[in-house]
């Protein structure tokens, strides 16, 4: 049985939210201009969101979504797998 994905709210990308992101590992999406710059995958969510602040490429995202889950590497190949049959094999911008 396949685990549900229950994403956060889009939040904006900024250190006020970024703060609030639980120390727990997990999936996020980076997004500016409704189109996903990065999909990435942690053992720490918070760590990972607060240093794409000033991450190359990534830290132009305006808004963010996380998924706390422990089976984040499948989750996230699986959410990968998702975007490329979407947008004709191309990966986000920022990966």
């Amino acid at each position: 049985m396949s685990e549900e994905i229950k994403w956060s709210d889009w939040l904006d990308f900024n250190q006020e939210h970024t703060e609030k992101v639980p120390v727990s590992p997990g999936v996020y999406m980076m997004h500016a201009a409704m189109k996903i710059l990065y999909i990435g995958n942690t053992d720490n969510l918070k760590k990972s969101i607060t240093e794409s602040l000033s991450a190359n490429c990534i830290c132009d995202a305006k808004r963010f979504r996380y998924f706390s889950t422990i089976s984040h590497n499948e989750i996230k190949e699986k959410i990968l797998d998702e975007y490329r049959k979407k947008h004709d094999g191309k990966m986000p911008k920022c990966m």
